[in-house]
């Protein structure tokens, strides 16, 4: 059974970072495409950053500049590097897979990490 397993929420103070990682199993990771979504209390779920399977990345406005999305082929894990973080990044953040060739026919989900950003 696929499992995407994020790590790496906690509390933070703004100005802040964190360090997010998702761990997959039981995919081709490296034919995946990896994105991070983000889900505030009360507000839809949204796109924070995705990195493709040949490693291209793409950055939500509210985030770039101080987010670095990376992955690693061989820990089949896709990390998501947050800095300057402010209140309003505080969502739970869910780890996203899917096939770069098959697209949402083969697409997965993590079950999320808490992140507070709060003095």
């Amino acid at each position: 059974q696929v499992q995407l397993v994020e790590s790496g929420g906690g509390l933070v103070q703004p100005g802040g970072s964190l360090r997010l990682s998702c761990a997959a199993s039981k995919i081709s990771f490296s034919a995946y495409n990896m994105a991070w979504y983000r889900q505030a209390p009360g507000k839809e779920r949204e796109l924070v950053a995705t990195i493709i399977s040949s490693g291209s990345t793409d950055y939500a406005d509210s985030v770039k500049g101080r987010c670095t999305i990376s992955r690693d082929n061989v820990k089949n894990t896709v990390y998501l590097q947050m800095n300057s973080l402010k209140p309003e990044d505080t969502a739970v953040y869910y780890c996203n897979a899917v096939h770069s060739q098959l697209g949402a026919a083969l697409r997965f989900w993590g079950k999320g990490t808490l992140v507070t950003v709060s003095s």
